[in-house]
């Protein structure tokens, strides 16, 4: 007889909370200017996996909130899923020859 490991049933809940809140309100965080796509992922912090799992937020550049429009603040946390906001800079779709 085997237990389930509760880590990993653990992770699948967040994981599955995380995707939950980006169909809700994916739309809503790229509806923002300087958003350049929203996934859900690992958090980081300071370079450094945190082993959360939360929405990621990828960003053309990172701007402090103190200089953001109060509409183009991207929250900390949604719905109790963390937002980690990862720069990424302009995405641009690359030419590949046939």
């Amino acid at each position: 007889m085997s237990e389930e490991d509760p880590t990993r049933s653990s992770f699948e809940a967040d994981l599955e909370k995380a995707q939950a809140v980006k169909r809700a309100h994916q739309e809503e965080l790229l509806s923002k200017s300087n958003v350049v796509g929203v996934g859900v992922g690992l958090c980081m912090r300071e370079g450094t996996p945190t082993g959360q799992v939360g929405l990621v937020v990828f960003v053309r550049r990172k701007v402090p909130a103190s200089k953001l429009d109060e509409n183009e603040v991207i929250p900390s946390e949604i719905d109790t899923v963390p937002v980690d906001v990862q720069e990424v800079g302009e995405i641009r779709a690359m030419h590949t020859p046939h």
